[in-house]
């Protein structure tokens, strides 16, 4: 299933998703990125929605666009968050602050060599700890990414690429039970 084929699906209550994914997935769409962050950014999203359905559209969409390399950085990069944001989501939450001083025992080489570029591991981080909302984790990468020289719309594009394939999965999923 191609995102055209999840755009298809998607009925008039969703026609505002639709026409927001045409528009995320192209540089003209997602300001301050390249196409392949782009990509990049929606398939790491894509993995952290669980959703078969648009995991397989955006697999497709991706295909031969990307590197094997940045494939698997989105990977890495939803499997690592799916790990951090609980955790930090955690010491962030409680009201005992002895949480956060305390070390997290939880290997995360994959972030310090992610096999691509550091930037564009640290978008697909971003885009993934919005869609799973640690405030924490994505307050983290917002400063590695500005560091690196992404500007405040690359930010806002990285989330608003992330938000959208989010909304394509809900409404997968409402269309799936409906």
């Amino acid at each position: 299933m191609s995102v055209q084929n999840i755009k298809s699906r998607m009925p008039d209550y969703a026609k505002d998703t639709k026409l927001n994914l045409s528009s995320v997935l192209s540089e003209e769409g997602a300001e301050g990125l390249n196409q392949n962050q782009i990509y990049g950014i929606a398939l790491a999203s894509a993995y952290a929605t669980k959703n078969q359905a648009v995991i397989e559209a955006l697999t497709i969409e991706v295909e031969g666009k990307i590197t094997p390399e940045e494939i698997n950085a989105a990977k890495a990069a939803a499997t690592i968050m799916g790990m951090n944001n609980i955790y930090y989501r955690f010491t962030h939450m409680i009201r005992d602050k002895d949480y956060l001083g305390m070390p997290a025992k939880l290997r995360m080489n994959v972030i310090g060599r992610p096999g691509i570029e550091k930037v564009d591991f640290e978008l697909y981080s971003l885009a993934v700890s919005a869609v799973n909302g640690c405030g924490m984790c994505i307050e983290a990468h917002v400063n590695e990414v500005t560091k690196a020289g992404i500007s405040k719309v690359g930010v806002q594009s990285t989330v608003r690429i992330a938000a959208v394939i989010n909304a394509a999965a809900q409404a997968v999923v409402i269309e799936d039970y409906s």
